[in-house]
């Protein structure tokens, strides 16, 4: 990847990192990319957004999980990419990807312009932050992401079998990133206040997506992406 403005030269490794809303923080997981070898970081609460936007060294790939564009009217479905995501992940895990909130509301501080589901009104003022911090410049190093997507990558292209809210599904989860990221104990045990080992889960396999990132190895969903009415790029990478 080209260096960006800022980045500092005399590094001996690379930064990736990703960020996945939690409560009225950011949950932030780092990792040094030296050559082909992958540190996982103990992870960190940011808040609000320009925190993780201003992480210090930057990061080369920063995945995110939240809406980096939305429609300028609200679709049922949402977005193509959310939809083919949901296809992709089928009747199982599909629902792991809510559609996102139209431009109108992600730009607007009062209610929403549109009905949203209860979790997607929860993590409302996260993507605003977002929303608000965005431009089509950044999606040069922030890319949108979903964790259950990554789970599908980890999983040699398969949807998991169990979901996460079961301790089943997240040993599925857990064996997998071991299996595929070594040293991510180091973030998965970490102990955050009001961290789950969901949401750890989450962020570090937004981390492993990160990495594929900066290996050139992920894939856009759809291949021929939409852009928005701001020139933001819609499509998440797996």
């Amino acid at each position: 990847m080209h260096t960006r403005i800022g980045q500092r030269l005399d590094l001996p490794y690379q930064l990736i990192a990703s960020a996945i809303p939690c409560g009225t923080s950011w949950l932030v997981a780092t990792a040094k990319l030296m050559g082909s070898h992958v540190a996982p970081e103990e992870p960190q609460l940011l808040a609000p957004f320009t925190e993780v936007v201003d992480l210090r060294p930057m990061p080369v790939a920063l995945a995110v999980q939240a809406p980096l564009g939305g429609l300028d009217l609200a679709q049922r479905g949402g977005r193509r990419c959310d939809r083919e995501a949901r296809a992709l992940l089928g009747h199982r895990r599909g629902a792991a990807v809510r559609s996102a909130p139209s431009r109108p509301t992600l730009e607007s501080n009062a209610e929403a312009a549109e009905p949203l589901d209860a979790v997607s009104t929860a993590l409302l003022p996260r993507y605003r932050e977002v929303a608000a911090e965005m431009s089509p410049f950044r999606q040069r190093w922030i890319y949108e992401v979903r964790a259950e997507l990554s789970f599908l990558e980890l999983n040699g292209g398969v949807p998991l079998r169990y979901a996460k809210r079961f301790e089943v599904g997240r040993a599925e989860r857990r064996a997998l990133l071991e299996e595929q990221l070594p040293g991510v104990d180091r973030l998965l045990d970490a102990p955050l206040p009001g961290v789950t080992l969901v949401n750890l889960l989450d962020a570090a396999a937004c981390l492993w997506t990160a990495r594929r990132i900066v290996g050139h190895a992920m894939v856009r969903l759809p291949e021929d992406p939409e852009w928005d009415s701001e020139g933001m790029l819609m499509a998440l990478v797996r």
